[in-house]
């Protein structure tokens, strides 16, 4: 066998394993990023990016149809879906370049191919030996499915309806999380009919209560159909389509049934547990340094509990990176990870939600702003609101907005929770007109006791 050394072996080259790379080769490190598939991993690929550019093409649609309410004359004759997703493919394709040209610009050494964690330092890649002083596992996560529901011909995953060369005509999602409120909001602005199935009591389950309902209600406004707090019992399918049953007895037909019901870490047939990595139910456990309990190995990302999100990872892949170099960085708070969803219309938030600020605080004050009274989503023809959450007398530790383009505003509503800052501090702030921002500061000058656009 052929042995190759390194500062730094990281397996998986997704968005936490490359920014681990980069970080590392910056700070003067020798790395080898072994990756079986394509450098950017699912975010890139399969994820983040294709299915931020289908929900803007279906953006351009929705604004095509509705541009009579803003004086234009338009008029939509159909989806191009080809169109669609060279228009998709484009972007993937140009971002991909674009991380090749980093990787080589940073001295990255490239391994294509799947590894094993065979010891602490050690990852095999066929037959080929790569020896780190420090070892990375950034091996991310696949589509799951629940037990007895097999994925294939009329059940698809993500990974499938991102490359569709059709519109479906009635489509029934199975999960009502970040994935599939996005997917359902696409095809719904594409024109199909749409059926949400979630088996907790509200949409986006992990949100706030308060962005649940406003999101629901939209989607009620939009024509989205939804069925909440019922469970899945069964599909079957033939040629024509697929037939989805419920626990209530009730049954949908449709085209197609997309399973978005989370994703798994993508921990299995890599030996980490032949080296004694510990593990839970699948995941990685780290401490808040991300150091498994094997001395030199760090893991990274979705394979990590927590928020599996591509900046969540990327963040941690620059932390470990920083760790092993020394600089000591400062842990990562889960809870000032900004959280996004893209559907129309977002849902942004960042912080603790009023049922665990509550839990944690005992104590804590709330406002809520409507957008009705923001210049700029009058403009833009949104609906939705801001939500504060404060410790009483303290900082601000939950921001939650929703409405079209309030994913903008979480760079603001981050800083906001993760500098712990009073409603005090920010209410002084000057915030451009008209502009969606003010909806943050007209809110904080409300938590701070200044009301101006707000109604008592």
């Amino acid at each position: 066998m052929t042995d190759t050394s390194a500062d730094l072996v990281i397996l998986g080259g997704g968005s936490g394993g490359y920014a681990c790379a980069f970080r590392a080769a910056e700070l003067g490190l020798s790395v080898v990023l072994i990756e079986k598939d394509k450098l950017g991993g699912t975010c890139l690929h399969r994820g983040c990016i294709p299915t931020k550019a289908l929900l803007h093409a279906a953006e351009v649609a929705d604004s095509t149809r509705d541009a009579d309410q803003f004086g234009v004359r338009a008029a939509l004759e159909g989806i191009d879906i080809d169109g669609v997703n060279k228009y998709k493919d484009d972007i993937v394709s140009g971002l991909y370049k674009g991380l090749q040209g980093l990787a080589k610009a940073h001295k990255v050494t490239m391994v294509e191919g799947a590894g094993t964690l065979v010891d602490a330092n050690t990852v095999e890649v066929d037959g080929t030996r790569y020896t780190g002083k420090n070892v990375v596992l950034a091996t991310g996560s696949y589509s799951k499915t629940l037990p007895g529901l097999e994925l294939g011909g009329r059940v698809i995953a993500s990974e499938q309806a991102l490359n569709l060369d059709f519109i479906p005509n009635k489509v029934v999602v199975l999960g009502g999380g970040v994935i599939g409120v996005e997917f359902a909001s696409v095809w719904a602005s594409f024109g199909a009919e749409v059926t949400v199935v979630e088996a907790l009591p509200h949409l986006v389950p992990n949100e706030d209560e308060f962005a649940s309902k406003r999101l629901e209600r939209a989607f009620r406004k939009r024509g989205i159909k939804f069925k909440t707090g019922v469970k899945f019992t069964g599909a079957t399918q033939n040629d024509d389509g697929v037939s989805v049953s419920l626990e209530n007895g009730e049954t949908y037909d449709a085209d197609l049934l997309l399973v978005a019901v989370g994703r798994g870490p993508n921990t299995a047939g890599h030996g980490f547990e032949q080296v004694g990595v510990t593990m839970e139910r699948g995941f990685v456990r780290t401490d808040e340094r991300l150091r498994t309990n094997v001395p030199g190995v760090f893991a990274v990302g979705d394979i990590v509990p927590g928020l599996q999100l591509a900046h969540r990872g990327f963040q941690q892949g620059i932390f470990i990176a920083e760790e092993i170099a020394g600089l000591n960085p400062q842990p990562i708070d889960e809870a000032g990870i900004p959280r996004v969803t893209y559907s129309h219309p977002e849902v942004a938030s960042v912080g603790l939600t009023e049922t665990a600020a509550k839990e944690q605080y005992g104590s804590v004050e709330t406002f809520t702003y409507d957008l009705a009274g923001n210049g700029k989503s009058q403009i833009l023809k949104t609906q939705g609101a801001v939500k504060l959450i404060r410790a009483t007398d303290g900082p601000v530790v939950g921001l939650h907005m929703v409405g079209d383009r309030v994913g903008e505003l979480i760079g603001e509503a981050q800083l906001i929770y993760n500098w712990e800052a009073l409603p005090e501090d920010v209410a002084p702030l000057v915030h451009a007109h008209p502009t969606q921002t003010e909806a943050l500061g007209e809110a904080h000058l409300a938590l701070a006791g200044k009301p101006l656009h707000v109604h008592g």
